[in-house]
């Protein structure tokens, strides 16, 4: 199979056959030559998700806690990429499935990201306090800039390097896929990111709760450090559970939660801002357009869609106070509603899309990186659990 030079890619993107059908001009030759890929990868991520529960489990027992009912530590996008690769090393794949792979990198990954927004809401922001805030944003900027200065450093690619600040600064996996776009990220490098921040995170997971009673004081101390300093949101709970089952205190997997959803709402930020700096940077250097920088290229459509799914949630979730959502959905109903459309289908078009990736990944395309990208994300885990920790003990008991 041939691999795609680079299907993590902003592009002008041409009307493709479900704009067609939409539109009453279905494209069914188009259809047929993206589902072969497109089925495989959907194939992988139904795989990923019962696997992924079935080592959460293991997981979460080696903690000591009951796994019954409680969520994976493990997030099913990392499997899935780790099947689809297995898989494109290891057997002989067609090239009819190139099309459809193409598709899932692209179309189903952008759907994914917009999708998730709804899990997050304007209210849990406020719900933090003006005192969290700020220590939200001192680790995700601060693990950018000083994660950037590293990867600069070590001389690593800028882009393996973004990517990884992005997944330890913000919100691990969905941060990663939400940057790779809009940098003209390889999947090579999206596959070095994800399994970078994933190894990072989980030892977190398993360090921070136990450490965090000694080196800090309150529960919304606690709870901010394990939202900040722990990368993906699955880790972030898995994290603030174990302390819950050890010390039986649920005000910090309250405010960690909260936390985590906040990091989760600067992705609307932090985008378009790595847009522009990666476009200047290209034009500095004579690699991209000079003149003014197009706006719309800083804020591309998937981004414009997951603020504006963030922006329905947080309506919602005001109405649902006093009444009805949007006239329609009571507080159940509204809550099964967002759950299904962020955590079901965005979480699985991410899984889908990662799968893909994966299968487009060669283990040639690692050759000559070495063991610096990890290096690099060693060292922004310490720094962003430092700068977590520090503003938690300056600002977490001002609540």
């Amino acid at each position: 199979m041939a691999t795609p030079t680079n299907p993590i890619e902003t592009q002008v993107e041409r009307p493709n056959w479900l704009l067609n059908a939409l539109l009453g001009v279905p494209n069914w030759g188009g259809v047929a030559k993206i589902l072969p890929g497109f089925l495989l990868a959907v194939a992988i991520m139904l795989v990923a998700i019962p696997l992924t529960n079935m080592l959460g489990a293991w997981v979460l027992s080696l903690q000591g806690i009951d796994p019954t009912g409680k969520s994976s530590p493990i997030s099913a996008v990392l499997t899935a990429i780790v099947i689809g690769i297995l898989l494109r090393n290891l057997l002989p794949l067609p090239q009819s499935i190139e099309a459809g792979v193409q598709f899932s990198t692209t179309k189903i990954l952008r759907l994914g990201i917009i999708l998730v927004g709804i899990k997050l809401s304007l209210l849990d922001v406020f719900k933090l306090g003006a005192w969290g805030i700020p220590v939200v944003a001192a680790a995700i900027f601060g693990g950018l800039i000083f994660i950037t200065w590293i990867n600069r450093r070590l001389n690593l690619p800028e882009r393996l390097g973004t990517l990884i600040a992005a997944g330890t600064g913000i919100c691990g996996v969905t941060a990663i896929v939400s940057v790779a776009p809009a940098i003209k990220a390889e999947q090579k490098e999206v596959a070095y990111a994800v399994a970078n921040i994933t190894l990072f995170g989980l030892l977190g997971m398993f360090l921070y709760p136990y450490l965090a009673p000694h080196i800090l004081h309150t529960s919304e101390q606690i709870g901010l450090f394990l939202g900040t300093a722990v990368h993906e949101t699955s880790q972030v709970v898995g994290a603030a559970l174990t302390y819950k089952e050890v010390f039986n205190d649920e005000t910090v997997l309250k405010t960690a939660t909260v936390t985590k959803l906040t990091r989760n709402l600067f992705l609307a930020i932090v985008v378009p801002l790595l847009s522009y700096l990666y476009l200047r940077n290209q034009a500095a250097s004579g690699d991209g357009e000079r003149g003014t920088i197009n706006i719309a290229k800083l804020l591309p459509a998937f981004v414009l869609g997951f603020i504006a799914m963030a922006v329905v949630r947080s309506v919602g979730d005001a109405q649902v106070a006093h009444g009805l959502a949007f006239g329609v959905w009571d507080a159940e109903g509204w809550q099964a509603f967002t759950k299904a459309v962020g955590e079901t289908w965005g979480s699985r078009a991410l899984g889908t899309a990662m799968a893909a990736v994966g299968l487009a990944t060669s283990f040639r395309v690692f050759k000559g990186v070495g063991l610096k990208p990890f290096l690099v994300g060693l060292i922004g885990a310490l720094l962003v659990g430092f700068i977590g920790w520090a503003m938690a003990m300056l600002l977490g008991g001002r609540g």
